[in-house]
């Protein structure tokens, strides 16, 4: 038996234990918990609405009208929480369907030889990540965060964070708790987070697809998915939104509120485009992209349509992403962050115009589409925290910053990027996070991460809070770089990255996906 057969063999041996000790898990998982509240009967009580039950009294005419108002306080509390429920679901069912944005656009800024291709990984990192977030994602994230008090703070669930002690500080490094989302954390308001969490997770995994596009080994892909959704998302993001050390570096260090991030600028967007980037940078360019002397060739999308309506399906789904974030229907701020949201993309695609008719270019429809896009990332973070003003500025600077930093990394490093994922997610992510530093007004956010008073930026007098989103910011970039440029390295020897020369001239739909995308 040669080489290549042992490897193969043992591949298969392996993914057949792997599986059989999932099953397992998921079969006694239920031996080892106790539920807690399933139905959602018990939550959301007269202690959400911020008061107690009223004692009763020797009085039993006074009694029936306590009995009464605790009867009436009890359904308003659980009202109140059933709206934020369902809020925070509906958002969330928006935010998954932005899959069929990005499936959209990335199919119609790449070539119609891999179109089933490229939406086959669009399609398939949807259950990829699910699965992935459900084994152990969601628990390191939020494990030491599970009692969201707008979901009605889950009263039966006991979290626990890892922590590292150092400096005399607590530094949250990933939760414990939540695996395969087990009958301890069986809980409506639990779930309801998972929900909304995981479909975030899923718009991180999906951006590097578009980076790596039209020569990527489907085999390795899968790889990449579940790698992407159990372990890099999740540490940062428990970092930023579980309660780590990031989010504290306000209460340990007094850096304003922390490494602050409404919506995602630096989880979801900079988390996936610096993958994007690092994914580029080891599979490499398209064959022809680039000439023996250096000159860059231009590999046109083959339906400019395509990638305009996806654009305005993930257009749509930002106000799930956006608004949705306050986890709560009730928290009427709602309408600032929406208002917020439109008014970024579209300054945004403004700005782009603008530039590109400056430079004596014509308006590409992809380009704007970019912009639009960049401007929707950039404000995902300070949304909250803004008024309309700092929105469209944050915006127009996101417009030209996306065709600056796209063109950088195209001419200039010679990364072949042929949807600009880095250029909209990783750029405009980290302006994003930076730009809450500078234009949070002070109107929102009072007790953020545990810190009091309301969140400002440099602009509004606190400037430690700028220093916060920088270190947000380069913690990101040099985690997320560091760690998947070495996975991709060491998946490389595991099933080869890149489809064969000669499948990726002729389109990787026959050779990857065994159907073809187009039947002319």
């Amino acid at each position: 038996m040669n080489v290549k057969k042992i490897a193969k063999c043992t591949r298969h041996r392996f993914a057949t234990w792997a599986m059989a000790t999932i099953m397992v898990l998921l079969m006694l998982s239920p031996i080892f918990t106790i539920a807690q509240d399933p139905t959602g009967a018990n939550t959301g009580t007269v202690k959400d609405l911020g008061i107690d039950t009223l004692a009763a009294s020797s009085d039993t005419a006074l009694n029936k009208v306590v009995s009464a108002v605790n009867t009436i306080a009890a359904a308003d509390g659980h009202n109140k929480i059933s709206i934020n429920i369902m809020w925070t679901l509906i958002c969330g069912f928006l935010v998954m369907f932005m899959q069929a944005g990005f499936a959209l656009v990335e199919t119609g800024f790449t070539r119609k030889k891999n179109v089933a291709h490229t939406m086959g990984m669009n399609f398939l990192v949807y259950a990829l990540g699910m699965i992935g977030f459900w084994i152990c994602g969601f628990a390191l994230m939020f494990g030491g965060a599970l009692n969201a008090a707008t979901l009605g703070g889950a009263p039966g669930v006991i979290p626990h964070e890892y922590v590292i002690h150092m400096f005399g500080k607590d530094f949250g490094i990933a939760g414990t708790v939540g695996f395969f989302l087990n009958s301890k954390v069986y809980d409506v308001g639990v779930f309801t987070l998972f929900l909304f969490q995981m479909v975030f997770m899923d718009t991180t995994a999906t951006i590097p697809t578009g980076s790596m596009a039209e020569r990527w080994s489907f085999k390795s892909f899968l790889i990449f998915g579940l790698f992407i959704s159990m372990f890099v998302y999740p540490l940062y993001g428990n970092w930023v939104w579980g309660g780590g050390w990031l989010s504290q570096l306000g209460v340990n260090f007094g850096l304003g509120h922390g490494h602050v991030d409404f919506a995602g600028s630096s989880v979801v967007h900079l988390v996936g485009g610096v993958a994007a980037l690092a994914g580029a940078i080891i599979i490499g360019p398209r064959i022809g992209k680039y000439g023996k002397n250096g000159e860059v060739n231009i590999i046109p999308g083959h339906n400019i349509p395509m990638a305009l309506l996806g654009t305005f399906i993930l257009a749509l789904g930002w106000f799930g992403f956006n608004p949705g974030s306050t986890l709560a229907g009730g928290d009427l701020r709602i309408a600032v962050v929406a208002v917020n949201t439109m008014m970024a993309g579209t300054a945004a695609t403004l700005s782009a115009l603008i530039f590109m008719y400056i430079k004596g270019q014509k308006p590409d429809p992809g380009m704007l589409c970019n912009g639009l896009l960049a401007g929707l990332v950039a404000i995902t973070a300070p949304c909250a925290f803004v008024d309309s003003m700092g929105s469209v500025i944050i915006g127009a600077v996101a417009g030209v910053l996306v065709i600056i930093v796209y063109n950088f990394v195209d001419r200039k490093l010679k990364i072949d990027d042929p949807v600009g994922a880095f250029a909209v997610h990783g750029a405009n992510g980290a302006w994003g996070c930076i730009a809450l530093g500078l234009f949070a007004d002070g109107s929102y956010g009072d007790g953020w991460n545990g810190v009091p008073g309301t969140v400002k930026g440099l602009f509004y007098g606190d400037g430690k809070q700028l220093i916060a989103e920088f270190i947000g910011v380069a913690v990101c970039c040099v985690f997320v770089f560091v760690v998947m440029y070495a996975f991709f390295k060491l998946s490389n020897k595991i099933t080869p990255i890149r489809v064969k020369p000669e499948d990726e001239i002729a389109g990787l739909d026959m050779p990857e996906m065994g159907v073809l995308g187009y039947v002319d």
